[in-house]
């Protein structure tokens, strides 16, 4: 297996594997550049991808494995030789010093306070700050608490963490409303754009005159927390209309339960729970749609609103979806209430089948001139070299 992962590393990703080591049980992965050692970095991510030969719907389930690849390959480059832990490795204690330590907002802090004071620390921040999006999370139960007389189970909740008191710099998935929910800590913060794993053709036979009454949710666990809940109460109350829902809704049996009539009895909605996006049936999904509806109350990014774009939906979004939706191919959601979406909804219906069809362009072309693997690479790498420069440390 070890053979097989380091040929993969090695032809797929350009990276070499030099070693995979335990540090009192948990594992360690060793990456050295092939040109003359700057230094030592250690990152705490994601180390499935270094360690696992996953399938490719694996690598593609989110961006958090190609990225924590990418952020590795971005350090050999710079000349730097790479210690990789995953994020939850609370046991990893450095035996050498490293010149950087990039880190999740998971054990930061205890890392921070492990290693060499020089060490700049460098916090990878992939989601809201846990006060406001455990806020606006408790919201949101709250609302449906009331109108359903159930407490579904918060499944968004981000645990309590120090990571960017305890950083030196920090890079950023999402806009600038995620960055703001950080802004009080006075830390350079440097924007990186989200990557996307898979890039969709401009759809040349959608017609977009026959599904312009046609909308898609699409997101992954927290239902509540992204805004199902509201999307269902719309669409029940706008019978012409037709929603798609793709989301894995049978993992969250209190949720499903509460909202069974809604999710299966209603002839407008489909539900059809989680959808393989590198598969055929998202892009015939996607085909039969003109929108996508997508009310969360907070994110880092918005991986799946960035998924949508590229399968040229227009979108329908909150602004704490954490994606920069310009007038001229989208919407945003201001309150997220009832009567908003319904009232968006209505409106992107009723455009010119011309305009709709334009709309749709302009996301498609927006995702791809912003949101893909190249532009993370090379954001990422800018922002570690501006870093390395303000603290004049050498790099390629």
């Amino acid at each position: 297996m070890k053979k097989i992962i380091k040929r993969i590393l090695r032809n797929v990703f350009g990276i070499e594997l030099i070693r995979i080591g335990k540090s009192m049980g948990s594992k360690v992965v060793s990456l050295k550049p092939e040109s003359k050692i700057e230094g030592n970095v250690l990152i705490s991510y994601v180390i499935d991808p270094f360690i696992k030969d996953m399938s490719e719907s694996k690598f593609n389930s989110h961006t958090n494995y190609w990225e924590s690849l990418q952020i590795a390959k971005t350090f050999l480059e710079l000349g730097f030789e790479v210690d990789v832990i995953n994020y939850d490795n609370s046991e990893f204690f450095p035996k050498k010093n490293y010149n950087i330590f990039v880190g999740s907002r998971i054990n930061f802090e205890k890392f921070a306070q492990r290693l060499n004071p020089d060490c700049i620390k460098i916090a990878h921040l992939t989601i809201s700050h846990w006060c406001y999006n455990n806020k606006a999370q408790c919201e949101r139960l709250l609302f449906v608490q009331k109108k359903k007389g159930v407490t579904i189970y918060p499944k968004k909740m981000v645990e309590i963490n120090f990571a960017i008191e305890n950083a030196d710099f920090a890079t950023i998935l999402g806009n600038e409303f995620t960055k703001n929910t950080y802004r009080y800590a006075n830390k350079n913060i440097y924007r990186v754009p989200i990557s996307t794993p898979v890039i969709f053709p401009w759809p040349e036979k959608k017609d977009f005159k026959s599904c312009r009454k046609s909308f898609l949710w699409f997101g992954s666990e927290g239902m509540v927390h992204k805004g199902l809940d509201l999307v269902l109460e719309a669409f029940v109350a706008m019978p012409d209309f037709q929603l798609i829902v793709c989301g894995p809704i049978s993992q969250e049996n209190d949720f499903e339960k509460a909202y069974y009539k809604e999710l299966y009895e209603t002839k407008n909605i489909q539900t059809l729970g989680w959808i393989d996006i590198t598969g055929p049936k998202f892009v015939e999904i996607t085909n039969k749609c003109i929108g996508l509806i997508y009310p969360s109350c907070s994110e880092g990014g918005g991986g799946s609103v960035i998924t949508c774009l590229h399968a040229s939906l227009i979108p329908i979004v909150s602004y704490e979806s954490s994606v920069d939706i310009k007038d001229d191919f989208g919407f945003i959601l201001r309150n997220c209430s009832l009567d908003e979406i319904k009232y968006s909804i209505n409106f992107v219906s009723n455009l010119p089948t011309e305009k709709l069809e334009t709309m749709a362009r302009k996301a498609w072309e927006f995702a791809r001139e912003n949101h893909t693997r190249e532009t993370f690479s090379r954001d990422y790498k800018n922002a570690i070299t501006s870093i390395l420069r303000e603290r004049n440390i050498s790099s390629k």
